[in-house]
């Protein structure tokens, strides 16, 4: 169990059984504050993986089995959320035009990304995940790009995203596969992608939203079977508690970010990128 370490002249102090008991609260707040966190960047365009990766390195916490699995948390919320939509595609895909075409939609978006992924995600992990620099650099390049897609945008043509045209749908998929980067944000390339496809601002977030379901199901099984070995029975805890934290902050972002996006737009999220990259850099100079 990733233990995170009480300093030496406080453990020294404490009877064993107390001691014990401290290590274990703090590894169960350190895993609520983890989910917590992984909610509430998960469908913001800001990076979860990249607010996991150094939430993770700054608190001596980092564990792929457990990131995993309060990425189940986030997915199993936006699927709560869209409930009522998911079980009408179901039921209509024997007989539904619509639903066929939502269904179709999505798969086409899907796709790129997960091609890309199935042959790039070894590099990602073991070269660009252990890098801050190119974190950074992926957030500020990230925050410039959605300013300037913000001020020259084409004027939208779809205000639904459920109406997205098969070909634009296409186009917001390959740039899903920016995503890869960490730092670049799931949700941001799709979000910016969707723009750049002349979907307006909220039509664009919702599509994000529905893109996300079979994306990180396919990411979440593909992640499942590397990690597999590292869920033991005594992690039990602290990935429940991560795990239900991620739910209830996924569950509660949406809404208000769908809110926020109608009125101000996606400016207050690139700055925010802009500001988050460079004080990785102050942060970490050495990358």
């Amino acid at each position: 169990m990733p233990f995170v370490c009480l300093p030496l002249r406080v453990a020294n102090r404490l009877p064993r059984t107390a001691c014990c008991y401290c290590l274990l609260f703090v590894t169960y707040l350190i895993a609520a504050l983890l989910g917590v966190i992984q909610g509430l960047t998960e469908f913001l365009p800001v990076s979860s993986t990249a607010h996991l990766l150094v939430a993770g390195r700054l608190l001596g916490y980092e564990d792929p089995a457990f990131t995993v699995m309060i990425q189940l948390g986030s997915m199993l919320a936006i699927m709560w959320l869209y409930r009522v939509k998911i079980a009408a595609v179901v039921r209509g895909l024997p007989s539904d035009r619509d639903a066929r075409r939502f269904a179709l939609m999505l798969v086409v978006a899907a796709v790129p990304a997960l091609v890309a992924g199935a042959f790039l995600a070894d590099y990602v992990q073991t070269v660009l995940y252990a890098s801050v620099r190119v974190i950074a650099g992926a957030f500020i390049v990230g925050g410039v790009v959605m300013l300037l897609v913000e001020r020259f945008r084409p004027a939208p043509v779809v205000l639904d995203a459920e109406r997205t045209p098969i070909a634009r749908a296409f186009g917001v998929g390959l740039c899903q596969v920016l995503a890869l980067v960490p730092g670049v944000s799931r949700s941001g390339a799709t979000i910016v992608g969707g723009m750049l496809m002349r979907l307006d601002r909220p039509a664009a977030a919702e599509f994000s939203f529905f893109l996300a379901m079979p994306t990180m199901v396919a990411a979440f099984v593909y992640e499942l079977v590397q990690v597999q070995a590292s869920l033991v029975a005594e992690r039990a805890a602290e990935i429940a508690i991560g795990f239900v934290m991620a739910f209830i902050a996924s569950a509660l972002v949406v809404r208000p970010f769908l809110h926020l996006v109608r009125r101000s737009g996606f400016a207050p999220f690139a700055w925010y990128r802009i500001a988050f990259g460079a004080g990785l850099l102050a942060l970490f100079p050495a990358g």
